[in-house]
């Protein structure tokens, strides 16, 4: 509740008080013509910005890795142009820090640190407190599928790649 009290009324506040002291400092039509310059800017800067985590995110793919660090880039550009497009000085300096490469690096850091102990993966990937959950309520805890063993064969395939 408070944080979306900051989101749609304080955010929007400081943004207009920013926007009139600019204007009061420069001029409207100056004030105006930077807003939007800046907002050009921004999704020139985001979609640039874009393509290389998505590069990056294939990459780590391509590697077999599990590709975090890249998807929380992608997130962190996509917030950054959003706050980008955005009208006003404030969010501008917001998502000028998200789409930066050093600067979202160091955002990456702080979100990592923040989720990273709130996230508690089982042993088949379902998150620990539903895997719990299921072992109150009289389920197996540990097989998935209902607790059937099941036999079979598999064969590893090559997907082609796609251009």
């Amino acid at each position: 509740m408070v944080f979306l009290v900051l989101l749609f009324v304080v955010v929007p506040i400081i943004e207009l008080f920013v926007i009139i002291q600019v204007g009061e400092a420069i001029g409207v039509l100056p004030t105006i013509a930077l807003l939007v310059a800046d907002s050009i800017l921004g999704s020139m800067l985001m979609r640039s910005q874009g393509r290389v985590a998505w590069a990056r995110f294939n990459v780590a793919l391509a590697e077999g890795r599990i590709p975090h660090r890249e998807v929380l880039d992608g997130a962190l550009v996509i917030f950054g142009g959003a706050l980008l497009l955005t009208p006003g000085f404030v969010t501008d300096v917001l998502g000028i820090i998200l789409l930066l490469p050093p600067t979202r690096a160091l955002v990456r850091g702080l979100v990592a640190r923040r989720l990273l102990p709130r996230i508690v993966i089982s042993r088949f990937g379902a998150p620990a407190a539903a895997a719990a959950g299921s072992a109150r309520a009289g389920g197996r805890r540990g097989r998935p599928g209902g607790g059937a063993d099941v036999e079979g064969t598999a064969t590893e395939v090559d997907p082609p790649r796609l251009q």
